[in-house]
């Protein structure tokens, strides 16, 4: 049997919640399949087996919460994963992104919000760039536009689709500053301006990936009160904050 284009896996203990999901997809991307697992285990399994377009992961579950699922789901697929939780607490959508979560949405949740968050997510994951685009290179990193690539010295770093879109936006704009709101909207969409938790905590996860040491950065460096910058070169201007 062909594929479906799309496929969504939905883990959550709860009944009304999976049927709830699958009920908003079916009537508006008809096309769309919709998987479901009812705890951590069995959604840990769907994802190595049907391998999702995308993940809409509860956390809290009975067997494994969803901060142990989604930092398992990291060590194995860069699958797109949307937090569904009744918890509005800062620090614990600051531990999911940082944790590797695309995004972070609260229940109860409007299920076109919902939607628009999965399409947000999807399309971040499937963007494409010209094949004959040269390389990025600066110091040890280097990122290959067409396949999505990124090493750092010779050696392969693996990034979530949220994660690659960051470096993206912030390599192709080297040597100026990208404001906080600009990087918010480019990267999670234009309803996440002012959202700075995501970005903090997406930074972090790349200088962690990427600098020998994260607390003293040199890829990624900090302005304060406006943004984030690449240098072109890793002599950093005078007078830029560097962390």
């Amino acid at each position: 049997m062909e594929r479906a284009a799309t496929r969504i896996l939905v883990i959550d203990d709860e009944p009304d919640v999976r049927r709830a999901v699958g009920l908003t997809i079916g009537l508006q991307e008809p096309g769309w399949e919709v998987l479901a697992a009812p705890n951590g285990e069995d959604g840990l399994d769907l994802v190595e087996a049907a391998h999702p377009d995308a993940v809409l992961l509860d956390l809290q579950m009975p067997d494994a919460d969803g901060f142990e699922v989604l930092r398992r789901i990291r060590l194995f697929s860069d699958v797109p994963v949307v937090i569904l939780t009744v918890r509005d607490d800062e620090l614990d959508k600051v531990r999911a992104l940082q944790l590797g979560a695309d995004d972070y949405v609260v229940k109860p949740f409007g299920h076109l919000e919902l939607l628009a968050r999965l399409r947000s997510v999807l399309r971040r994951a499937s963007g494409h760039v010209a094949t004959d685009e040269a390389p990025f290179a600066l110091g040890g990193l280097r990122i290959d536009w067409p396949s999505h690539h990124v090493l750092m010295h010779g050696r392969p770093v693996r990034l979530t689709s949220t994660e690659y879109r960051l470096l993206e936006l912030l390599a192709r704009n080297a040597g100026r500053i990208v404001e906080n709101d600009v990087l918010l909207a480019r990267v999670w969409g234009p309803d996440s301006q002012g959202d700075t938790d995501y970005l903090k905590a997406y930074v972090h996860r790349l200088r962690v990936k990427l600098e020998a040491d994260p607390a003293d950065p040199r890829y990624l460096l900090t302005e304060r009160g406006a943004g984030y910058w690449m240098p072109r070169s890793l002599a950093a201007p005078d007078g830029q904050a560097r962390g």
